[in-house]
């Protein structure tokens, strides 16, 4: 079989609407579908004003806010007749699924009862997220039921080893491969750097800047992060706070970090000067499955330090491109960011390796590897 016998419907919960990691990677990987000649699809919630163009064909799916104070996601609640068929006339021979919801869930049905190959790419770290809103007791049945969903399909692709590792220890037998994350090497540079811009904001040149990059969300850890500055603080350790990016939990996040520069929202070449103009980047998330926003930091030869969980422990190289501590040490990552902060030599050093270590994470050859997961699925279902 070749790329332009393929037929791809792709199952979004968010493709386009909200600007995050996971969709913006999956624009990029359908531009890479679309110029091998690969016919794809998208059924996706769509709203009158999106966080970014699409890339190829989107239809949409019906869909309720989310409760709960994050309206600004939707819910599909499943394939509506009008959407069925839609795919019908598409005729898929895959079925992508990225987000085990209810579009997730009713596109794998739709997918066995036709005998059509299936694909699922682990994203979030949806498990997690209960923890952060006080029904942590949830967390344990959540794991069961992704399981379950993870072992319907054909393969399962997620970006680093320590998730496929993880998807294998709750008992996920399905075939799993890799789809890790690229970089726009041009935007995350650390040339990007810009002592006047930090200036702007009141930082002086010999001030050290210790960064956050991300939605506003409770589940980046951000009391973690407001609770290690207050840490710092505390030891009379001289920093500067600079937080990139936008979100429900700004103003909670505001109050806890009264002392932060906050930027809002950046993208393109502005979002590059922000992180190359940071001095360490902290990155307390426990909820991340690759890590897009640590990898940008060391593409910028900025060193890390991050929560050592998925995702960033795949990346870090502990001691030489940043440190990894303990998801809920706060001593740890103060002691660490103080580390970095008194040592220019260290600091340096760390930016370097970490600048080497991203060059080898790019788009084309990251994504081909999605293509050559469908390829291979077709094959082996071609044997059975």
């Amino acid at each position: 079989m070749q790329p332009t016998d393929l037929r791809v419907a792709l199952f979004s919960g968010n493709y386009n609407y909200v600007r995050d990691g996971a969709n913006q990677s999956l624009n990029l990987l359908v531009g890479h579908l679309l110029s091998r000649g690969v016919q794809v699809r998208v059924y996706s919630p769509t709203v009158a004003k999106p966080a970014f163009p699409a890339i190829g064909d989107l239809v949409d799916v019906p869909a309720i806010p989310l409760v709960g104070g994050r309206g600004e996601y939707r819910v599909a609640l499943g394939i509506t007749p009008r959407v069925r068929r839609d795919i019908d006339a598409f005729a898929p021979n895959i079925v992508h699924v990225s987000a085990p919801e209810f579009l997730g869930h009713a596109a794998v049905a739709y997918a066995r009862t036709r005998a059509i190959a299936t694909v699922a790419s682990f994203h979030t770290r949806f498990e997690t997220y209960f923890r952060y809103y006080r029904m942590g007791f949830l967390e344990p049945l959540a794991k069961k039921r992704l399981t379950r969903f993870y072992n319907r399909v054909d393969e399962v692709v997620v970006p680093s080893p320590s998730m496929a590792e993880l998807l294998r220890g709750w008992g996920v037998t399905s075939s799993i491969g890799i789809w890790s994350r690229g970089i726009d090497h041009d935007r995350f540079n650390p040339a990007r750097r810009d002592l006047a811009w930090r200036r702007s904001l009141g930082i002086g040149d010999d001030e050290m800047v210790v960064g956050f990059l991300g939605r506003l969300v409770k589940e980046k850890g951000l009391d973690v992060f407001a609770d290690v500055l207050t840490e710092l603080r505390r030891r009379g350790v001289r920093h500067r706070v600079v937080v990139v990016g936008e979100g429900p939990a700004r103003d909670w996040f505001a109050e806890r970090v009264p002392e932060a520069v906050f930027t809002g929202f950046q993208s393109g070449e502005a979002l590059g000067r922000a992180v190359a103009s940071m001095d360490v980047f902290f990155n307390p998330s426990v909820t991340e499955t690759f890590g897009n926003v640590t990898l940008e930091a060391m593409a910028a030869s900025v060193p890390v330090v991050a929560a050592r969980a998925t995702g960033a422990v795949d990346l870090i190289d502990d001691g030489r491109t940043g440190f990894l501590v303990p998801p809920t040490d706060i001593a740890g990552y103060a002691d660490a960011i103080a580390r970095i902060v008194a040592e220019p030599g260290l600091r340096h050093a760390m930016g370097s390796a970490g600048h080497a270590k991203a060059a080898g994470y790019r788009w084309d050859v990251i994504n081909q590897t999605v293509l050559d997961t469908y390829l291979a699925v077709m094959a082996r279902r071609e044997r059975g």
